[in-house]
C-alpha cells in the first residue's frame, strides 16, 4: 500500500498546529471502553492520538500506528501534555512488528483505509487480537455520501468504496460474536473536520476463535 498521495494527504492534514479532530476522544469509543476491563489495545490509523491518549489515561496499555509522522508527533505531544504514554509506530501494518494475539482490544475509529486494501487490513488485524478480545469500530457508512452532499464539514471519504456497510463488517470479521452492529445517524463535533450530521456503522464484536 505504498501510496505517496495517501501519505501526503494525511501529513498535510496533520501539519497545522491545531488538532484536526480535536483532543477529546470519540464518544462511542469512550462509551465502549468503559465497559471493558483494562488491558492491551491497538489503535490503527490513529492520526493525532486523541483516542489512544484517552485510553492510556484510563489505564490501558496502548499501541498505535499511522502512516503519518506528523500525526505521531502530535500524538506524543498530547500524551506528554496529559501525563501519559503510548507506543506509537509509523508505517504500514504489514511492516510493523505486532505479534499474534498481542491485544485484548482493537479500536478502529474512522480508520478509513484505501478501498483496495481495507478488508485485507481488517483481516490482518484479526490475527493480532486474542481469542475473547474485542473490536470497537465506528466509521462512515456508504449512505454517508448523502450527508456530505448537504454539508462537507461533516467530513469523510467521498468515494463509496472507502465507506462501510454492515455486510462488509460481517464479511471482514466473520468469527465474532456481534454485540452491536448497526448503521445510525449521529451528530459529530470533533475538531475541524468532523462537524454535523453523518451516517456511521458502529460495531462491537468479541472474537470467538
Amino acid at each position: 500500500m505504498k501510496n505517496n498521495t495517501w501519505l501526503n494527504r494525511w501529513d498535510e492534514r496533520y501539519s497545522s498546529e491545531e488538532l484536526a479532530y480535536g483532543t477529546e476522544p470519540n464518544n462511542y469509543l469512550r462509551e465502549q471502553l468503559s465497559k471493558l476491563k483494562h488491558g492491551t489495545i491497538l489503535f490503527p490509523a490513529e492520526g493525532e492520538g486523541r483516542n489512544a491518549v484517552f485510553a492510556a489515561a484510563q489505564g490501558w496499555q496502548v499501541s498505535a500506528f499511522d502512516i503519518s509522522a506528523n500525526g505521531r508527533n502530535k500524538a506524543l505531544q498530547l500524551a506528554e501534555q496529559l501525563g501519559t504514554a503510548i507506543d506509537y509506530q509509523v508505517g504500514e501494518l504489514s511492516d510493523l512488528n505486532y505479534h499474534p494475539e498481542q491485544f485484548d482490544a482493537i479500536a478502529l475509529v474512522y480508520a478509513h483505509f484505501p478501498a483496495a486494501v481495507k478488508s485485507s487490513i481488517h483481516q490482518m488485524l484479526n490475527q493480532y487480537l486474542r481469542k475473547g478480545g474485542f473490536i470497537i469500530f465506528e466509521a462512515f457508512s456508504k449512505n454517508h455520501l448523502e450527508y456530505i452532499a448537504k454539508n462537507e464539514k461533516v467530513g469523510g471519504p467521498k468515494d463509496v468504496e472507502s465507506l462501510f456497510s454492515i455486510e462488509e463488517i460481517k464479511a471482514d470479521f466473520p468469527d465474532y460474536e456481534i454485540i452491536e452492529l448497526a448503521e445510525t445517524e449521529i451528530e459529530l463535533n470533533e475538531g475541524l473536520f468532523h462537524n454535523g450530521t453523518g451516517s456511521v456503522i458502529r460495531f462491537v464484536g468479541q472474537k470467538q476463535s
